[in-house]
């Protein structure tokens, strides 16, 4: 009996093995993960090509914050932090933690490449062909500053922490696909995911902060205005003044400082930033030597104030460096919570008023281009009529969408720049009469309700009045009543927050693949949370739909076609008042400082720069 059992047992052992053998679970294994295209270098060679190796590691730097700062926790929806200031990641140092990956995120984000990251804090990563999980493990080198090493425990606490209520809401709309984290090992972490284009996800949970889960253990994540948090950079917090200023100092046995990715990267001893209330007391403090570095955001700046000494002695050195990165939306937003600005002809008619020509040429010395987008200096604007895969995105949405979006190409009016738009006027009366408006001794009045259509812009940059009021003088010749209000940077974020605004100014940051941000901005999902991005208020099935064509394309053809859609949309709604935009960087520098001699075509690379003397104070 045992001879004849052995034909059968040896028969389904060997029916086991190949059925293992059928059902195996096909995996990539690598170090690099790109939406599209080819990553841009191997894994034998990660250091940039644009970055100088030979760079001296020396030195010490003071840069410009503007406003203010409250807490050192980047990742809170209260409070402000150093690197949530205007233009401090463009510096690239802050207190964020170091995520598993880099290239694609605002850490170490890349210079010469879309949407490609590279293992950091991981060592390397695995996923199947269906992309329903990726693995992470982690490389054994990777500490916190306190020597601990980095876990997959870590990894997994750093993500419930970004999905909890305790953080920037956000964060929960970003991983809202992850729906399993695993613990395989203490290296290796394991995350389960759905949804339309995971790849896209999986490059959003590379860009993770790893943060230490016994740090966080032992303190409050939402209280943490006092508490420096534990990192694992390059650099650490040793010095800090809430509000005044925070100054970083450079980890001598920082784990990963002969990493290819940080060659030639973070190059000074010390790194100091110092915060202004004032844009024009920085400037001062700047032409006093008291800051190193200058980033321009003002023309009338640009062109008038940078006549003083050490500019004409050559020792600070005025600079515009050419790029191509997509420039932001930068905009007037209206807030569509307000009944005054739900009707699209009241939206075209104040979108008629804005005279850029006159500010242009009065106010920014003709340095600017006006945006006909949302996605300027890029290949995603809409442009001309639609037409191919852009008009098989809009014509499902047809009976939804303003019928001009067809037919013409969307283009903000043009004036002469003398100020005179009596044209406009007539235009923009005539819309607001459609809606309902009609004009009683000078006071545009609702006919219906006998409402008067006022309304306030509100500011944090007071530098900012003088395009407004201009603005609002031609809003006054129809009636319209508009005021300004400046407030700080503390009361800017909470009344953004809130949503408790009229008009605001703002700038959403667009990547050299727009993807999962465009949610964040205009989705009907976030139009009611609080924190949230979608300023405007938009809750529009039509661009729902269009934005979850970005988010699933899967090559960059179609994602441009997806893109441009969305924008075509967005623009012939009147959402928001577009503004302008530049292609090169303005800085101003003391001439010790050095940068590479290639210039990274997609951010400024200042974490590259570095300064030939050893001991500058």
């Amino acid at each position: 009996m045992a001879k004849c059992l052995k034909k059968p047992l040896a028969l389904l052992t060997l029916l086991i093995l190949f059925s293992q053998e059928i059902f195996a679970v096909e995996t990539t294994k690598a170090q690099h993960l790109s939406l599209f295209e080819d990553p841009a270098y191997s894994s034998s060679q990660l250091t940039k090509r644009y970055i100088n190796t030979n760079a001296p590691k020396q030195g010490s730097i003071v840069l410009a914050g503007f406003g203010s700062f409250d807490t050192l926790n980047p990742y809170l929806l209260k409070g402000i932090s150093p690197i949530n200031t205007p233009g401090m990641s463009m510096y690239g140092f802050s207190e964020a933690n170091e995520p598993l990956m880099v290239g694609t995120g605002d850490y170490l984000p890349s210079g010469d490449e879309a949407q490609t990251a590279y293992c950091l804090v991981c060592e390397s990563i695995e996923y199947p062909a269906d992309l329903s999980w990726i693995q992470f493990s982690i490389n054994p080198k990777a500490k916190f500053h306190d020597g601990s090493d980095i876990t997959a425990a870590d990894v997994a606490h750093s993500l419930g922490l970004l999905r909890s209520e305790l953080a920037h809401p956000r964060y929960l709309d970003i991983y809202r696909n992850v729906h399993a984290v695993n613990i395989i090992s203490n290296r290796v972490i394991q995350f389960d995911i759905k949804g339309d284009n995971r790849k896209s996800l999986m490059l959003r949970l590379g860009e993770l902060p790893v943060m230490s889960k016994a740090h966080w253990t032992t303190h409050t994540f939402n209280d943490a205005s006092t508490t420096p948090p534990l990192l694992s950079g390059p650099y650490k917090i040793q010095h800090f003044s809430l509000g005044s200023f925070v100054e970083f100092s450079r980890v001598e046995n920082h784990w990963a400082k002969d990493h290819p990715l940080y060659q030639g990267l973070f190059n000074f001893n010390k790194v100091r930033i110092d915060f202004f209330k004032d844009r024009t007391v920085s400037l001062e403090a700047f032409k006093a030597g008291d800051i190193d570095i200058f980033y321009e955001y003002v023309s009338k700046d640009w062109a008038t104030a940078y006549n003083f000494p050490a500019i004409n002695s050559g020792a600070v050195i005025k600079e515009e460096i050419t790029h191509k990165i997509p420039s932001g939306s930068q905009a007037f937003f209206f807030n569509l919570r307000n009944p005054l600005f739900k009707d699209i002809r009241v939206r075209k008619a104040l979108s008629l008023l804005f005279d850029f020509e006159w500010t242009n040429k009065t106010i920014f010395a003709n340095a600017y281009k006006r945006s006909n987008t949302y996605y300027p200096n890029s290949p995603f604007a809409a442009t001309d009529t639609p037409s191919g895969q852009e008009l098989a995105f809009l014509l499902p949405h047809k009976k939804n969408l303003p019928t001009e979006l067809f037919e013409v190409p969307f283009l903000l009016p043009t004036n002469k720049g003398d100020g005179n738009i009596r044209q406009r006027l007539r235009e923009a009366t005539a819309l607001l009469s459609k809606a309902g408006w009609k004009l009683t001794n000078k006071q545009l009045v609702n006919a219906k309700n006998g409402r008067k259509f006022s309304f306030e812009f509100l500011i944090n940059q007071p530098s900012f009045t003088r395009v407004i009021n201009p603005f609002i003088k031609n809003l006054s010749r129809v009636g319209i009543d508009a005021t300004v209000r400046v407030v700080d940077r503390s009361q800017y974020k909470v009344r953004l927050d809130e949503k408790d605004f009229d008009v605001i100014t703002f700038v959403y940051p667009q990547s050299l693949s727009p993807h999962h941000e465009q949610r964040l901005y205009f989705h009907s999902t976030q139009a009611d949370i609080r924190g949230s991005r979608n300023f405007a208020g938009i809750s529009n099935p039509t661009i729902d739909t269009l934005i979850e064509n970005i988010t699933s394309a899967t090559n960059r053809k179609t994602l441009t076609a997806a893109t441009a859609a969305l924008d075509r949309a967005l623009l012939w709604n009147y959402y928001t008042i577009p503004h302008w935009h530049l292609n090169y960087h303005r800085v101003a520098y003391r001439s010790h400082f050095s940068r590479p001699s290639t210039q990274p075509q997609y951010i400024l690379g200042f974490n590259g720069w570095w300064t030939n003397k050893a001991q500058h104070q």
